[in-house]
C-alpha cells in the first residue's frame, strides 16, 4: 500500500515540482550570494579606515608600522615556520592567524601590503594626527605632518600646517586642471592643425596637383599655428613650474622625514579624527571619483569613466547596427521566405552560430573588418595617411559590428519567435480589411511582436556587454588617449581604440604588478558590470511586460 502511494506520488509529477523549485532557490541564493561577496568586497575599499600604529616584535629590536587593517586568514603553523625560522611560535598549535596591514608608502618603504602574524604584535593604538595623502603615483602615503611650504617661502608647522595643506592640495588641483586643458586643448589642436596641413601636402604631392598659392596659403596657415603652439607652450611651462611650487614635510613610521611635492597629491585627511558623517562624505567622494575620474597608476588607482563610457557607447552602437538586421532577417525568414529545407538548413546555421566561440568572432572581425574594409576604406579615401592606418587599426566601429555579428543569432531567434505566435487570423483579417501585406506587417504584425524583439535586443546588448576576448582583437586597450565622443569633429570619432568594463576587470586581475592595491577594484568594477547587465534585463522584462499586456487582446 506503501508502496503504491509512493508510486502515485512520483507519478503526479509533484516531486519535480519541488526539485525544479529548490534548484530555482539555489539558483537564486548563490546569485545573491556572489553579488554580496561583490559588493562587500569591493565597496568596502572606498570606506575611510582607521590608521593604526602597530609595535612588532622582532629578532633583533622592535619595529613600528603605520597602515589600515585590510584582511585576515589562518595558515598552518608549518607555513609560518618555514617562512620566518628566527620566529618562535607560541606553544604547538596547528594554524597561526595573521592579518594584513595596508602600509602604503610603496616608494619610500615598500611593500605597501604586509602579512603579520597575530603573536608578533606587541600593541596597536589609533593616533591622532596620523595622515593619510592619496598620491597620483605610488598609492597612499601615510605618516605625521610636519610641516608645509606654499610658493616656496617659510615652512608653516602646528595647526596652520593642516590648513595650508588643505588649500595647497586645491591650488595644485587647479592648476593640474589646467595643465591638462592646455595638453588636451590648445595645444593638442596646434598639433591636429599641423598635421592636417601635412596631409594636404601629401595629398598634393600624390595627385601631382601642387599649387603655389596653396602652398602659400598652407605655410601661412602653419606659420600661425606655429606661433600659437609658442605661446601655448610657454603658458603650460609657466604653469607646470607653477605647479611644483608646494610641498609637504611627512613623518614616517620608522622615524624618517620625506619631503612630498603637492603636485603628487590628490587629497589628504586625517581618518582617526573624522566623525561617521566625515567618514560618509569621504566614501562618497571616493565612489565619484571612481565613477567620473580616469584611471591612474597602471590602473589600480583612480577611476574607471572612460571603461564605463566606451562601455555604454559601444553597446548602444552595436544595439543600433544589430537590431535591424536581426528583425529583418527574421521576418523574411517567418514572413516571405518559402518553408522548404533550404530555410531549415538556414535556421540550423543561425543556432549554430550562437554556439561558436567568441574568440572566433574576434578573429573574423580583425581579419575581414579591419584589415578588409577598413584597409580598403584607407586606400580609397585616407591615401595621404598611410602607412599610418585611419580605419584600417582596431576600433570602435570594428568592435560594434564584431559584437553585432555575434548577437544577431538571438535577435532573429527571439523575433522569429515572437512572429510565430502571432495568431494567422490576425494577418488574415488585416488583410481583409483590404490593409496590403506591407502595411500589415508594420502596422499589426511587428508591433504585437515587439515584445519579443525587445527581449532579443536585451539579450543581446547584456550578452555584448560582458565580452571580452573578441574585442581584444578589434579595438579594445589597456588605456585610451581619448574617449571616442568629443567636441571636435565629427564628434563621434568611430576609428579610436576605446576602454571596456570587462577588459578592465581582466587587465585590473591579472596584468597588475601590485595584486593586493588591484583586488578591491576587481570586486568593484565587477560589481559595476553586473549592475549594468541587471539593469538591462530588468528593463527588458518591464517593457516586454506593459508591451505584452498592450497586446494581448489583440491576440485573443
Amino acid at each position: 500500500m506503501a508502496a503504491r502511494k509512493t508510486m502515485g506520488w512520483f507519478a503526479s509529477g509533484e516531486p519535480w515540482i519541488w526539485l525544479n523549485a529548490a534548484a530555482v532557490g539555489i539558483s537564486i541564493s548563490a546569485v545573491i550570494g556572489l553579488l554580496l561577496l561583490i559588493g562587500i568586497q569591493g565597496l568596502s575599499h572606498f570606506w575611510p579606515a582607521d590608521v593604526e600604529e602597530v609595535k612588532l616584535q622582532g629578532p633583533t629590536d622592535a619595529t613600528t608600522l603605520l597602515g589600515e587593517w585590510v584582511g585576515s586568514e589562518s595558515i598552518p603553523a608549518q607555513q609560518s615556520r618555514e617562512a620566518n625560522p628566527s620566529v618562535e611560535l607560541p606553544g604547538e598549535e596547528l594554524t597561526v592567524s595573521r592579518r594584513l596591514l595596508k602600509t602604503g608608502n610603496r616608494r619610500e618603504a615598500p611593500p605597501d601590503f604586509r602579512w603579520i602574524n597575530a603573536h608578533d604584535i606587541v600593541s596597536t593604538h589609533t593616533p591622532v594626527d596620523a595622515i593619510a595623502i592619496e598620491r597620483m603615483e605610488w598609492g597612499n602615503l601615510y605618516g605625521r605632518l610636519i610641516s608645509v611650504t606654499i610658493d616656496q617661502g617659510e615652512p608653516v608647522t602646528g595647526d596652520a600646517a593642516v590648513a595650508a595643506l588643505i588649500a595647497g592640495i586645491e591650488r595644485v588641483g587647479e592648476l593640474r586642471d589646467s595643465v591638462s586643458e592646455l595638453e588636451h586643448g590648445a595645444i593638442q589642436a596646434v598639433n591636429k592643425g599641423l598635421e592636417r596641413i601635412r596631409l594636404e601636402r601629401r595629398a598634393h604631392a600624390l595627385a601631382g596637383t601642387t599649387d603655389p598659392q596653396d602652398e602659400a596659403r598652407l605655410q601661412r596657415l602653419e606659420t600661425e599655428l606655429q606661433a600659437q603652439y609658442i605661446d601655448a607652450e610657454s603658458e603650460l611651462r609657466a604653469a607646470q613650474a607653477s605647479l611644483r611650487r608646494d610641498s609637504a614635510q611627512i613623518r614616517l613610521s620608522d622615524g624618517r622625514s620625506v619631503d612630498l611635492n603637492l603636485a603628487d597629491a590628490v587629497r589628504a585627511w586625517f581618518p582617526n579624527q573624522m566623525t561617521l558623517f566625515g567618514k560618509l562624505g569621504h566614501y562618497a567622494s571616493s565612489l565619484l571619483i571612481f565613477l567620473t575620474e580616469a584611471p591612474r597608476e597602471a590602473n589600480t588607482e583612480g577611476g574607471i569613466f572612460p571603461a564605463i563610457f566606451g562601455t555604454v557607447m559601444m553597446v548602444l552602437l552595436m544595439s543600433v547596427l544589430v537590431t535591424p538586421f536581426g528583425v529583418v532577417a527574421a521576418v523574411y525568414l517567418r514572413e516571405y521566405a518559402r518553408q522548404g529545407a533550404f530555410v531549415r538548413l538556414i535556421r540550423i546555421a543561425v543556432n549554430n552560430l550562437a554556439g561558436v566561440p567568441s574568440i572566433v568572432y574576434g578573429v573574423f572581425g580583425l581579419g575581414f573588418f579591419v584589415y578588409f574594409v577598413g584597409g580598403s576604406i584607407d586606400q580609397l579615401f585616407f591615401p595621404e595617411a598611410l602607412p599610418a592606418p585611419t580605419f584600417g587599426t582596431p576600433g570602435l566601429l570594428w568592435a560594434s559590428l564584431t559584437l553585432a555579428l555575434l548577437t544577431v543569432p538571438v535577435v532573429i531567434v527571439s523575433t522569429e519567435e515572437g512572429l510565430t505566435r502571432i495568431p494567422r487570423a490576425v494577418r488574415e483579417g488585416s488583410l481583409a480589411l483590404g490593409a496590403t501585406k506591407a502595411e500589415t506587417l508594420f502596422r499589426i504584425v511587428l508591433p504585437m511582436a515587439s515584445p519579443s524583439i525587445l527581449t532579443g535586443m536585451i539579450l543581446a546588448i547584456a550578452r555584448a556587454a560582458g565580452e571580452v576576448a573578441p574585442l581584444m582583437l578589434v579595438g579594445v586597450v589597456k588605456l585610451a588617449p581619448a574617449l571616442p565622443l568629443d567636441g571636435e569633429f565629427p564628434f563621434v570619432h568611430l576609428d579610436r581604440k576605446f576602454m571596456h568594463l570587462g577588459f578592465h576587470i581582466y587587465d585590473v586581475g591579472f596584468q597588475s604588478p601590485n595584486v593586493e592595491a588591484a583586488r578591491p577594484l576587481v570586486y568593484a568594477t565587477s560589481l559595476l558590470l553586473v549592475t549594468i547587465i541587471l539593469g538591462l534585463n530588468l528593463t527588458a522584462i518591464m517593457l516586454r511586460g506593459r508591451l505584452e499586456a498592450r497586446y494581448r487582446s489583440l491576440e485573443g
